[in-house]
């Protein structure tokens, strides 16, 4: 039985704040994104070629065994980034995009100010040691 356009609402609603509260909860529920059909085609393809190229390093008698042995190392991994490709996931979204307002309708994130910048790890242990060193 399908949702009504309330409930629907309702729905997107309650996720668009869980997005905005705990993005990492909210992700771990979302679980992994699917595997597109053009990955998988574009993957099975590398892996063909990557065959074919391995056919080609053992059937080609070339007086220079290494030029065999470069081709099969490269039919190798062609089919291995072919496989990998197919099987792995396309990237995810950067977490939340907005906050919920307080019409239920998803806003923006405000930015933050200019001179604000997230200070990095170093920083932060600097910061620490002058901290402690001050005290006593």
């Amino acid at each position: 039985m399908p949702l009504s356009d309330h409930e629907q609402r309702l729905l997107s609603q309650m996720e668009q704040q869980l997005l905005s509260e705990d993005p990492k909860f909210a992700s771990a529920m979302r679980g992994s994104a699917r595997r597109t059909g053009r990955r998988v085609l574009v993957g099975s393809v590398a892996v063909v070629v990557g065959l074919l190229l391995l056919v080609l390093a053992v059937g080609v008698d070339t007086s220079s065994s290494a030029l065999n042995v470069v081709l099969g190392v490269a039919a190798f991994l062609v089919m291995l980034v072919g496989a990998g490709y197919a099987m792995s996931s396309p990237k995810k979204r950067p977490g939340p995009v907005g906050v919920v307002g307080t019409d239920g309708q998803p806003q923006p994130r405000p930015a933050p100010p200019r001179g604000a910048q997230r200070s990095g790890f170093m920083e932060r242990l600097e910061q620490r040691w002058q901290r402690r060193r001050d005290e006593r």
